[in-house]
């Protein structure tokens, strides 16, 4: 009972925190000039076809979301069994620091009508990682195998491949290097991922589908939906990128914004809730015993 009451009064302290910050920043960020109907200026000259204004909803749409996602993964920490409040915690940490990310990439977009890069990549070098481990805190240990590759068990490898994929897709995107040679480099760390974590068909190299709790199996499986198939949507947005220019087209960059932005909406709150409702569906399996 001390230790429900404990959890949930760090839940609303972490919460009272995320929105203190969250006002602080709306308050110290400002926006640039704003037009007649309230929106950037550039939104409203009249040259827009859409794309843009779609794009900046897009980032608020993305920041408000995230935010959102914070606060239930929070509340929700509390109604888990002890074993899964990790994953949660992990769950409210990837969307509340990509919350802040959207926040100034809509700035960036108001104020210059640009699309920040920058925000982008610092986001995904932190919470991409986040997501590796995700599955590991969700299956439990005992799911986990002790295969190595190159001396690197199940964690190292998701890491080193989350690496790989983010620090290739800055460096293509960045000019850094050839656009089409950072996407196949970039694509080795998602397989790396995707060999440690298995497919909806199959166990991974790092993960042994027999120790999953049967409750679990259908969240394992959506989890690896998501990076088989929820991923993709990435490359696809990378390929409009201006730097990159493999598909040159006016308004690359907005094009690129709508593809990410909708990628990460899906794919980092769709993460959360399908581990939230296995491990609801667990708690409640260990409630009725």
């Amino acid at each position: 009972m001390i230790n429900q009451k404990f959890s949930k009064t760090t839940s609303l302290l972490l919460i009272a925190t995320f929105a203190l910050a969250m006002a602080s920043t709306v308050s110290a960020a400002g926006v640039g000039e704003m037009g007649e109907n309230g929106l950037p200026a550039f939104l409203s000259d009249g040259v827009d076809d859409g794309l843009q204004t779609l794009t900046f909803f897009l980032f608020f749409v993305g920041y408000i979301a995230m935010g959102a996602a914070f606060v239930f993964f929070m509340s929700e920490r509390s109604n888990v069994a002890p074993e899964y409040r990790t994953t949660m915690t992990i769950s409210a940490l990837i969307v509340g620091i990509a919350a802040f990310h959207y926040y100034y990439m809509r700035g960036v977009y108001a104020d210059f009508g640009e699309v920040s890069v920058e925000y982008r990549y610092m986001d995904w070098i932190i919470t991409v990682p986040l997501m590796a481990l995700k599955f590991p805190s969700l299956v439990g240990k005992a799911a986990i195998t002790d295969k190595k590759v190159a001396g690197l068990g199940f964690t190292g490898i998701c890491f080193t491949g989350a690496l790989i994929m983010i620090g290739f897709g800055y460096a293509g995107e960045a000019g850094l290097m050839n656009g089409m040679v950072a996407l196949i480099l970039g694509g080795m760390g998602w397989a790396m991922i995707i060999v440690a974590t298995g497919t909806p068909w199959s166990s991974g190299l790092g993960v042994d589908n027999s120790k999953i709790a049967p409750e679990l199996m259908w969240s394992a499986n959506a989890l690896r939906w998501f990076i088989v198939v929820g991923w993709v949507i990435y490359p696809l947005g990378y390929l409009f990128s201006p730097e990159v220019a493999l598909i040159e087209m006016d308004n690359g960059a907005e094009y690129m914004a709508v593809a990410y932005n909708i990628a990460d909406i899906i794919n980092k709150i769709g993460f959360g809730i399908v581990a939230w409702m296995g491990a609801k569906k667990v708690t409640e399996a260990m409630a009725s015993e």
